[in-house]
C-alpha cells in the first residue's frame, strides 16, 4: 500500500527526492510520515505531513534540509532531501496512520499502522 522509491547513491552536499507511492488508503485522512533507519541504529522518524498537507514536522536533525510534500490528487507523497551527509546515510521508509493518532505522538513509529519497504540512500564524502 506504500511504496519508497528515489533512493541512491549521493556525494556530501548532494540532493535526492524520494517518493513514496500509495494505494488502498484514503489520503484525505491519513498523515505520511518518513522514517529511516541506519545500521546498528533505532529507526528515527524525519518528518511528517498531515492529510491536507497544512502541518508538517521535521526531526531537528532535519530541519532546514528537508522538505516533505504531497499530492492526494496523484497519491504521491515526497521528501526533498538537500545538504545530505553521512549521518544521513540510511533506509528510508514511509509510513501512514491516521491525522489524529498521527498529530497526537508525532514521529513516534510505534503509532504508524501502515508501512511500506524502505529505499536505500547511501552519501559519500
Amino acid at each position: 500500500q506504500l511504496q519508497a522509491s528515489g533512493g541512491g547513491l549521493v556525494q556530501t552536499g548532494g540532493s535526492l527526492r524520494l517518493s513514496c507511492a500509495v494505494s488502498g488508503l484514503n489520503l484525505d485522512y491519513m498523515a505520511i510520515g518518513w522514517f529511516r533507519q541506519a545500521p546498528g541504529k533505532e529507526r528515527e522518524g524525519v518528518s511528517y505531513i498531515t492529510s491536507s498537507g497544512r502541518k508538517t514536522v521535521y526531526a531537528d536533525s532535519v530541519k532546514g534540509r528537508f522538505t516533505i510534500s504531497r499530492d492526494n490528487a496523484d497519491n504521491m507523497v515526497y521528501l526533498q532531501m538537500n545538504s545530505l551527509n553521512s549521518e544521513d546515510t540510511a533506509v528510508y521508509y514511509c509510513a501512514s496512520d491516521l491525522d489524529s493518532d498521527v498529530e497526537a505522538g508525532g514521529l513516534n513509529s510505534v503509532l504508524y499502522d501502515y508501512w511500506g519497504q524502505g529505499t536505500q540512500v547511501t552519501v559519500s564524502s
